[in-house]
């Protein structure tokens, strides 16, 4: 291997961190570079920066180390330069010259600081170098999607300190990337800008420079670096004091639930229609249905803004036309929306697209749960409206089904195969490994749809709208008992993960039968059959509720979906376990959920691997995850929802608190600033002996009741 591979491999192993502002976001190694894989500065969806690169002497430094700051606005890190030549006798060592790199993202820009310190014996000449590209590929093409066919790179246009590269893409639009120093370059091109800096004992030399998706409105300085930079903190500042705030006496335990609160603050982009917390960083930086909705539902209990931010959105998003090469058709509720050339070219039909089943329902049962919660009814009056469209495709849906299920069958060969939350093309097959004949109905959209159809029902009942209250609680429990007589199988004792479109049932142990527990379809018996094998050993890893059990047809814990741990599907398995009682068992899954994060640095990814848990190792990591990822991050606080059993009833100003617990090692616990019908009160959870009691305080004067029940 030659130096320059080495060096290739070493940047490999380097960790990644990122940032986020708006629909920008930026990933890159511990030292600050961009490489040009899968990294860079993309913009919209589009990569405007794929190579940045910073260099001294034309060597790459050492890594002393590199951070993210505690709220994720800002990254430093702190490198050293490599020997330096110099003339005569005072060449300058290894690891004398101090190099801070500080960068954040604001209002659509790339903010960075770069100061060189000297700690040689001697005044030093240091020759710094930044190299820079910009391929404008869209994000598909980064993932690996080829392209017939490519717009037009543009002359670059140089100034004395200044560099604009553009791009015109096939659909017309400009794209550019426009970087700009503080300082003029000894040298500028297209491609690298160059700094001789004389560097005396002690002395501090800095530069700033900024890049963009559109030319600079200001030179970078000093000043505008340290007010953008404190607009960042104050805006996640702001974003974050949305929320209640949960203090335990767990050190490590409280980092955690820190870390999550930050980064569901990085991922939450404010829309026109409120907050909406984008899926995840790198690949889903974008508007999910179905992500955000599951988000929303985690964190309801803490910040109910995010929720109602999640309902208006989609809301203006639904569907009003029948498109097969979208997945459209009128009600649904948007999957995905992407803002890239490829999306608007319809190369990929992403653009804004509807190829989610279980989206609906969900956005339909999001917005009854918000109500019920929060007891606000000017939302869903509102959206009252796209509920009824909503509900109505539901209706229609479960008409047309040949099994009388809330199915799925994509358009066009574009879209996606799968269009449950496992939507990977190999993720539901039969027992003996075949793939089912369409239209598919898998299980836990068929929770969603009954949950649906209850908020509904209790939504009409509301506002005195008897007759529908009643039609969509009659078809609700049809629904449920036709669940229980067509996907429990007898023989398994569990719930098949779904029907083919002959009705067949797939036999296959999954994850996705935890749902049905957080919809609340089962008996207690058929309930405590699925939790004790979400429990077991083939199910549970030690670090989680595996995707798919062991021993099942394409198992294999490195997948996607087929043996993995996802924390949203743990979570969400947690919270039906904890809704039929099983309290005990959920303090089990959020302590093996806790050590799973502890060894990721407290940020639990999107996934990782299903391997049982070994002593001394951690898990396996997922290569390609996504970090952060919103759902993921929201996992926390869903399981200690679920531990602390709370509920909260915001129309009669009641918090529910049935049987609590607390993690494991947890002695006390404090909820800050909880929102109950317009009030907010503090409450303290306390381990006495076997016992966890709850102490509220504040409540009485805000006329909030805290019912405890045993």
């Amino acid at each position: 291997m030659n130096a320059k591979d080495d060096a290739g491999e070493r940047r490999g192993l380097l960790p990644r961190f990122t940032l986020k502002d708006h629909d920008m976001f930026l990933l890159a190694d511990a030292l600050g570079d961009i490489h040009g894989s899968d990294d860079g500065l993309f913009s919209n969806d589009t990569r405007i920066l794929s190579r940045f690169e910073l260099a001294v002497a034309s060597r790459q430094p050492s890594l002393l180390g590199a951070a993210i700051s505690q709220d994720n606005s800002q990254f430093t890190a702190h490198l050293t330069n490599r020997p330096l030549p110099a003339p005569g006798e005072n060449a300058i060592p290894q690891g004398v010259i101090h190099i801070e790199r500080s960068r954040f993202l604001h209002d659509s820009r790339l903010h960075e600081r770069i100061a060189l310190t000297n700690f040689s014996e001697f005044e030093a000449r240091i020759p710094l170098t930044l190299v820079f590209a910009a391929d404008f590929v869209d994000i598909f093409e980064v993932q690996g999607h080829v392209r017939a066919a490519r717009g037009e790179y543009l002359e670059s246009r140089v100034s004395d300190r200044s560099v604009t590269l553009s791009y015109r893409g096939r659909d017309g639009v400009l794209r550019s990337a426009c970087l700009a120093f503080s300082m003029c370059p000894t040298k500028i091109s297209p491609s690298e800008a160059h700094f001789d800096m004389q560097l005396p004992r002690g002395a501090t030399v800095v530069v700033y420079f900024e890049v963009g998706a559109s030319g600079a409105t200001a030179e970078p300085s000093t000043e505008r670096f340290a007010r953008a930079a404190e607009d960042v903190a104050e805006g996640v500042r702001r974003r974050v004091a949305q929320s209640a705030s949960i203090d335990t006496s767990g050190r490590l335990f409280s980092q955690w639930i820190e870390r999550s609160r930050a980064d569901l603050a990085l991922l939450t982009t404010q829309l026109p229609t409120g907050p909406y917390p984008y899926a995840g960083i790198p690949w889903f930086a974008t508007q999910f249905g179905r992500d955000a909705i599951v988000t929303s539902l985690q964190s309801l209990w803490l910040d109910p803004s995010l929720a109602a931010g999640v309902v208006r959105f989609l809301a203006s998003t639904q569907a009003h036309e029948t498109s097969s090469f979208r997945d459209s058709e009128p009600g649904k509720i948007m999957h995905e929306t992407r803002r890239g050339e490829m999306a608007a070219l319809h190369e990929v039909p992403f653009g804004q697209y509807y190829g989610g089943v279980d989206t609906t329902p969900l956005f339909v049962f999001l917005a009854g749960v918000y109500e019920t919660h929060t007891g606000d009814r000017s939302l869903v009056d509102e959206v009252w409206g796209a509920l009824l469209a909503a509900t109505a495709w539901i209706e229609r849906r479960l008409d047309r089904s040949p099994t009388g299920f809330l199915d799925y069958a994509r358009g066009e060969k574009t879209g996606l195969a799968n269009q449950g939350w496992k939507d990977s093309h190999d993720s539901i097959f039969h027992s003996d490994g075949r793939f089912p004949k369409g239209p598919v109905a898998v299980v836990e959209v068929q929770g969603y749809a009954y949950a649906a159809l209850m908020a509904m029902a209790e939504l009409a009942g509301r506002r005195g709208d008897e007759v529908r209250a009643g039609v969509w609680a009659q078809r609700a429990q049809r629904l449920r008992a036709a669940i229980e007589e067509r996907f429990w199988v007898r023989e398994m004792n569990y719930y098949a993960i779904a029907l083919d479109g002959e009705g067949e049932p797939c036999k296959v142990y999954a994850s996705n039968a935890g749902h049905l527990l957080y919809c609340g379809v089962p008996g207690e018996e058929r309930a405590t059959a699925v939790a004790a094998h979400l429990l077991s050993s083939r199910s549970c890893s030690g670090w989680g509720i595996r995707t798919l059990a062991e021993g099942e047809p394409r198992y294999n814990p490195m997948s996607y979906h087929n043996g993995s741990i996802w924390p949203h599907d743990t979570a969400m398995c947690a919270a039906g376990i904890s809704r039929y009682g099983g309290r005990a068992n959920v303090v089990q899954i959020v302590s093996d959920i806790f050590e799973a994060a502890n060894h990721f640095s407290m940020r639990l990814p999107e996934l990782y691997c299903g391997f049982p848990r070994v002593s001394g190792h951690g898990p396996a990591p997922y290569p390609v995850a996504c970090l952060p990822q919103a759902w993921a991050a929201g996992s926390l606080f869903m399981l200690l929802q679920s531990s602390l059993g709370i509920r909260v009833a915001g129309a009669r100003k009641e918090v529910h608190v049935t049987r609590p617990t607390l993690p494991n090692g947890i002695e006390t616990l404090m909820i800050r600033d909880l929102q109950v019908g317009g009030a907010r009160i503090d409450l303290e959870f306390h381990r006495l002996g076997d016992e966890v009691v709850v102490v509220p305080s504040k409540h009485v004067s805000a006329g909030v009741r805290v019912l405890a029940h045993l």
